[in-house]
């Protein structure tokens, strides 16, 4: 067996003893694992389970960490110039090129990047972490002025979880005017408008505010007409997140059983305060799943709704069909039904999924960074690790002993 060599009981758990009636901690174990006690023969033959290669709790929490970390820098700030791309095809209802392979947008990008600044897709940046930042204040408010859980974790009732999504659904309506503003900074080209300054976005959502049954502009959509709109898609995506979350943790955790790396057993080895590192690389997983799954199913609900808040906002974008243009935003929606009929009657169905080559880059990006993270972390990890583990008389490693059997 890897790692063991030909050392004669590797597989007898610490604390074995075969002239013993009962093996109490060990039956238990097999008995959470397969349903049944072990059996108990005149000559041990060990159990099928053979736990050789289980992971050093300080070394998988670091690489775990690392890689939340590069998950969460990347989603938050790498993507942010594939967001751009793809929110400039989905708004543009004139595009030519639809751009729903990845390909086709390389060439336009270097042309970008030859006309304007290389600054030109990291537009709107700082209006977009401003907008999230917000969002988490309103939450964090609305939670301590009403006791409802900020946090599903803390939702153990029927009545928690609605209170828990029904904060959502408010502070989502609230901040829909400034993201309203985010998502035109996003996307309106730089050499044809002037730059905005770094707190423009709460004036123009104010403004939005104010303006919220006759806006001032002729075909803009007062803010009320797509405030349930965009509430709905967030708490829609959210509650998909959640949803497709538990289901790869199950499936995840089915499969990790299956493999016996992991049972109850195994979780209840580790100290109250310390996660398992294999729950936590599930967990990771299920996120990471879940999110480019998200990603995918809302998209053109996603293209629908951005079409609606940049209408009337008198925005000039970048044409994607030559990278060399700039063309306006001239729509006429009356709200988001008659979005969708005159999106599907003009351009087809594949008009909701204008720019989904950028999302592709996007995913393709962010797995590649966490795949990057991890192997550049378990580097340093195998560098920073003792060369040698010490081992007992008859051969069993003290470390994983003390794993499964403190």
């Amino acid at each position: 067996m890897a790692g063991f060599g030909d050392y004669t009981g590797y597989n007898r758990p610490f604390g074995f003893d075969p002239n013993r009636e009962s093996n109490d901690l060990y039956d238990t174990r097999y008995q959470q694992i397969y349903g049944y006690h072990t059996p108990m023969t005149e000559e041990y033959q060990g159990p099928p389970l053979v736990m050789d290669d289980i992971p050093e709790e300080e070394n998988n929490t670091f690489v775990t960490t690392a890689i939340s970390v590069a998950s969460l820098v990347t989603e938050n700030l790498l993507s942010h110039p594939f967001i751009v791309l793809r929110r400039q095809c989905q708004v543009n209802r004139g595009l030519k090129s639809y751009h729903i392979v990845p390909y086709t947008l390389l060439p336009v990008v270097v042309k970008l990047h030859r006309r304007q600044e290389i600054t030109t897709l990291w537009k709107g940046i700082g209006s977009t972490c401003i907008v999230k930042g917000l969002n988490l204040a309103v939450e964090d408010l609305i939670s301590k002025g009403t006791n409802w859980p900020k946090d599903i974790g803390k939702c153990h009732s029927v009545l928690q979880f609605l209170q828990h999504i029904t904060l959502k659904c408010v502070s989502l309506a609230i901040i829909t005017p400034f993201y309203s503003a985010s998502l035109v900074e996003t996307v309106q080209s730089d050499i044809a408008s002037d730059k905005p300054a770094l707190f423009d976005v709460f004036r123009e959502g104010f403004l939005r505010i104010l303006e919220w049954g006759t806006p001032s502009k002729g075909r803009m959509l007062p803010i009320w007409a797509i405030v349930l709109q965009t509430a709905g898609l967030g708490v829609s995506k959210y509650l998909a997140h959640l949803l497709l979350r538990k289901i790869t943790i199950k499936a995840l955790r089915f499969q990790q059983r299956h493999r016996h790396e992991l049972s109850d057993s195994y979780n209840s080895n580790f100290p109250k305060n310390t996660q398992n590192p294999l729950i936590e690389d599930i967990n990771l997983k299920a996120n990471i799943f879940s999110f480019i799954t998200m990603e995918i199913i809302f998209y053109p609900i996603e293209t629908i709704i951005h079409r609606l808040h940049i209408q009337g906002t008198r925005t000039i974008i970048d044409n994607l069909d030559t990278g060399t243009s700039v063309t306006p935003i001239l729509t006429g929606y009356e709200g988001f039904m008659d979005c969708y009929n005159t999106t599907i009657s003009k351009e087809g169905i594949s008009g909701l999924y204008k720019g989904f080559g950028a999302l592709v880059l996007q995913l393709a990006a962010h797995l590649a960074i966490i795949k990057l993270t991890t192997i550049v972390v378990n580097e340093v990890s195998n560098l920073l690790k003792p060369a040698s583990t010490p081992t007992n008389s008859d051969g069993s490693n003290v470390s994983h002993q003390k794993y499964l059997f403190n």
